[in-house]
């Protein structure tokens, strides 16, 4: 039986109050019905009151999570699966719609679910490979690239499936055969041309690349794409409009300028480290 089964969601003025009430030491989770909490911070995980979502919601599952590990671990399975089975997939397709703030929001809350799992060890390593199928999904289809909204704040889909990816290719039960996969699916969000990535979107899509790197992710497999880059410029500016090329070329210069650096004081990489400078050299 569901833990969350039968629990009323709160609207979004009584669980910020109560939420705000427990973050400022006025009641604390004893106090409250909590699982009635939790059903309302997913029912409101992607609200457009950034306070709500941001301060409240998302860092009160990090503290459930993370810090104090109130949440045990067959309730995490349960948000997981909503997280996997809906939420990321809310409104996909849509753009600048508020749809995107729920899946973006849900695949934080699937990183912290990831990090939990690799202290704890409660996910199965069929749940891994589905997290895995389903993120890949979701960042294949999700087209709203905008970072920081104004009036609502951070959305940073790009950004905070970066960190769920993360997460995930730490997980020691994800086959490693998998890290060329999710390097090119990783790769093609850089790849982007509809517009200019200025919130640090290629630091974070860095993050699971350098780590799969350390991982044992053949060296060879970033290399190829790196040095294919410049045909790609080629091939992408015989089809694009002149603005949406450059925009192209700049998230492209920008990833492998970050990414020459996160790994300039790796020794091992002094071959991926050429790879960049000779592409750079051909794009400049």
């Amino acid at each position: 039986m569901s833990l969350l089964s039968g629990k009323v969601s709160l609207g979004d003025c009584e669980l910020k109050n109560i939420l705000t009430k427990i973050k400022h030491g006025e009641s604390d989770w004893q106090e409250v019905d909590r699982l009635s909490i939790i059903v309302s911070m997913l029912e409101h995980i992607g609200s457009t009151d950034a306070e709500l979502r941001d301060q409240l919601i998302y860092t009160s599952f990090y503290r459930l999570i993370i810090e104090s590990n109130h949440l045990e671990s067959e309730l995490l399975k349960e948000l997981l699966n909503a997280c996997l089975s809906e939420l990321i997939f809310k409104g996909i397709g849509e753009e600048e719609t508020d749809t995107v703030f729920t899946r973006a929001f849900s695949t934080l809350l699937i990183a912290l679910i990831l990090y939990r799992d690799h202290q704890e060890n409660f996910l199965s390593s069929s749940t891994v490979a589905t997290i895995k199928e389903n993120l890949i999904s979701y960042i294949n289809l999700e087209t709203d690239l905008r970072g920081y909204i104004a009036g609502k704040g951070w959305a940073h889909s790009v950004a905070h499936v970066a960190d769920a990816f993360g997460g995930l290719v730490k997980n020691p039960k994800l086959n490693t055969d998998c890290y060329p996969e999710i390097l090119r699916t990783l790769w093609n969000k850089i790849l982007i041309s509809k517009t200019v990535y200025v919130h640090d979107e290629e630091e974070r899509l860095l993050i699971p690349i350098l780590e799969m790197l350390d991982r044992g992710l053949n060296v060879q497999k970033a290399e190829e794409l790196i040095q294919h880059l410049p045909i790609e410029l080629k091939n992408q500016k015989e089809q694009l409009e002149s603005e949406k090329y450059w925009f192209l070329v700049f998230n492209v210069k920008t990833f492998l300028k970050s990414f020459y650096i996160k790994i300039n004081s790796d020794s091992k990489l002094r071959t991926l480290q050429k790879s960049i400078e000779q592409v750079l050299s051909k794009i400049s």
